[in-house]
């Protein structure tokens, strides 16, 4: 049977009871405090914004449909709007006023041969990559959706120049500071199962790609940039394709734990995209990687939040279902590791609590920041959603908590410089307030964490949890 509508009974889960309404271009009312005059640019969230449809709740949270909010942040105003990415599968299942398509964690209802025969939605609704001309919606598995900057109109599919409808662009592209040119990579797994990499220039034109035979078939979310190198570390997770073929059991219900594979580290040089090593680690599982650098003595170092096992997955299925059950911790690991063999030379867990989503800023001066998701609280409470920010400082090891009060949950915090300090930068996160349903923009001082925000800002709809978001000031050449 297909899941029933959700029933909250955690705070938390009534951002996600029932489906995302859409908003045009709203000035914002101020709550507390005021914007920073510096604060100029925009940012962008993506995130699964309808999780039920006709009485039924989707079997994973990865599969709701995306939804974009956009705020626009000018001379200590704010306007914001917030749009559906209107792929073919939500334009279908909108005017069927059913679930017609199979997703991760999914099936639309009807019999095992209807199941067989249904196509994969593409939701596009994990991640953002602003480009000077359009916005990019960033799915796991396909294509991505162009959208207007402004308006958040679809424009629909996005080929980047050269991409085949079968290729996948994966949900975390990195942009080379220096040289602007984008790195992504997408898992392709027809036939023999390969990691396509992707270089592109700034504008998002694919310039070079290159093919990796992996062992399985794998699930790769995330990988690090540092300056001439790439780094994948791919967990042993690995499909078992034919119940997924055949609909017997869903992508994610297919995925299996295989710690015998390790954690394969692999190594490829970003200009050419040429392995240069590939070498097995301990098993641990990583959705996603914060800081990563290249040192002077030509090593690499680079941060990753890391769980012991794949009980995430189970976690992040019981979200749609607005309980959670499965405990699933995470902390935030650095690694040191030589690029030409792969081999970690250390290791150590940075951040001994529970944490996700980390963003990285790096200041003009000083050590690059760390932004993470985190627990207000100690130990970690049973079933309960991300509700504090932590910001982590690698010089002194301090993990500094923005702590927003019980039954205030932040999303993803996005660093931003200001725009006439360069020491000073603003963290941003959009607040589901439980205790009175609704959502809102909340601006901490980077410089000064862990005091209260410096403004808070009423958004006119509720947005449900959100994954990953992105800064566009609109400056520089390739629109960062």
């Amino acid at each position: 049977m297909p899941p029933a509508p959700v029933v909250p009974s955690f705070a938390w889960a009534k951002a996600l009871a029932s489906p995302a309404t859409e908003f045009a271009a709203t000035s914002l009312q101020g709550l507390a405090g005021e914007i920073p005059a510096g604060l100029q640019g925009t940012l962008y969230r993506n995130g699964p914004a309808r999780l039920q449809r006709g009485g039924i709740t989707v079997g994973h949270w990865f599969d709701g449909d995306g939804a974009i909010l956009r705020v626009q942040f000018a001379e200590g105003q704010a306007v914001a709007n917030y749009r559906y990415v209107q792929s073919a599968g939500f334009r279908d299942e909108e005017a069927a006023d059913q679930y017609l398509y199979r997703g991760y964690g999914s099936f639309a209802p009807g019999s095992l041969w209807q199941r067989w025969q249904s196509q994969v939605k593409n939701v596009a609704n994990t991640s953002v990559l602003a480009l000077p001309d359009r916005l990019l919606a960033l799915w796991e598995a396909g294509l991505p959706h162009g959208l207007d900057l402004e308006t958040l109109e679809t424009r629909g599919l996005d080929t980047l120049g050269s991409l085949r409808p079968s290729d996948a662009f994966s949900a975390h592209p990195k942009r080379h500071p220096r040289t602007g040119e984008i790195f992504n990579v997408g898992v392709i797994a027809g036939g023999k199962p390969v990691l396509q990499i992707y270089r592109c220039d700034p504008n998002g034109q694919v310039k070079a790609t290159q093919r990796i035979d992996l062992n399985g078939i794998p699930l790769i979310h995330d990988f690090a940039l540092a300056d001439r190198y790439l780094v994948f570390c791919v967990s042993p997770v690995r499909l078992n394709p034919l119940p997924a073929v055949f609909s017997l059991q869903t992508f994610s219900d297919a995925l299996q734990w295989q710690p015998k594979w390790g954690t394969q580290i692999i190594v490829v040089e970003a200009e050419s995209l040429e392995v240069l090593a590939w070498e097995q680690a301990e098993p641990w599982y990583q959705w996603h990687f914060g800081h990563s650098v290249l040192h002077g003595d030509d090593t690499i170092g680079l941060d990753l939040v890391r769980y012991a096992d794949f009980a995430t997955n189970q976690q992040l299925k019981e979200v749609a279902a607005g309980q959670i059950h499965t405990p699933a911790e995470a902390q935030l690991w650095h690694y040191r590791i030589d690029p030409h063999s792969g081999n970690i030379l250390e290791q150590h867990c940075a951040v001994d609590r529970h944490c996700e989503f980390p963003v990285t800023h790096i200041p003009a001066e000083g050590p690059a920041l760390t932004y993470l998701s985190a627990h207000r609280t100690l130990p970690t409470p049973t079933g309960d959603f991300f509700d504090a920010v932590a910001q982590f400082n690698p010089q002194t090891q301090e993990v500094t908590l923005a702590d927003p009060g019980p039954g205030y949950y932040p999303s993803e915090a996005i660093p931003v410089p200001d725009r006439h300090n360069p020491g000073q930068h603003w963290v941003i996160t959009v607040v589901y307030n439980s205790h009175d349903h609704r959502s809102e923009v909340w601006i901490y001082d980077g410089n000064a964490f862990g005091a209260d925000p410096v403004a808070r800002l009423l958004l006119p709809a509720v947005i449900p949890h959100s994954f990953h978001g992105t800064w566009h000031s609109g400056l520089d050449a390739w629109g960062s």
